[in-house]
């Protein structure tokens, strides 16, 4: 991954907790809204719900705690179950290296290409690295692996999948 565009996503996921941590609304905004979520304005259709993937409502219930100078992940015990074991999921890719294949990228719960959806923080995208490359899309797409719930990790993800293959 190209070293700026590393800062780059840190940066931008770190100013995504810290504008989550310090919501004017006590407890957080209401459920269905804010960043990471499908908006009703939009002409895209949202993800739909399947019994065969982790929702991503499950993924965005995780909350943030400072410990000294540093945000830190606080997983429900829902999420902390999908720890280490295969799991789906569905959302739109974020290439991080060019081309129309894809070995490594990020899933998004919106479409970057949608602008009225206020992209999300670290708990809503998923790190994927694939065991063979996966092409493109902008239209959703689903993978399997094993999924990691990562508490401490050094570009401030949340999730990630390995060893993914792409599901139709």
């Amino acid at each position: 991954m190209n070293i700026k565009f590393s800062a780059f996503l840190l940066a931008a996921l770190a100013f995504a907790a810290q504008a989550q941590l310090s919501s004017p609304i006590a407890g957080g905004l209401p459920a269905g809204t804010g960043p990471g979520v499908h908006s009703p304005n939009s002409p895209f259709a949202p993800l739909p719900d399947r019994a065969d993937v982790v929702p991503w409502s499950v993924l965005t219930e995780v909350k943030t705690k400072a410990v000294k100078t540093r945000l830190l992940p606080a997983f429900p015990a829902a999420v902390q179950a999908l720890n280490d074991k295969t799991q789906r999921i569905q959302g739109f890719m974020m290439p991080l290296d060019p081309g129309e294949k894809q070995k490594h990228f990020l899933l998004s719960s919106v479409p970057l290409t949608c602008s009225f959806c206020v992209p999300g923080g670290p708990e809503s995208m998923v790190e994927v690295k694939t065991r063979t490359p996966v092409k493109y899309s902008l239209e959703p797409v689903t993978v399997e692996g094993k999924f990691a719930v990562l508490n401490d990790d050094p570009y401030g993800l949340y999730y990630r999948i390995t060893d993914a293959v792409g599901v139709k």
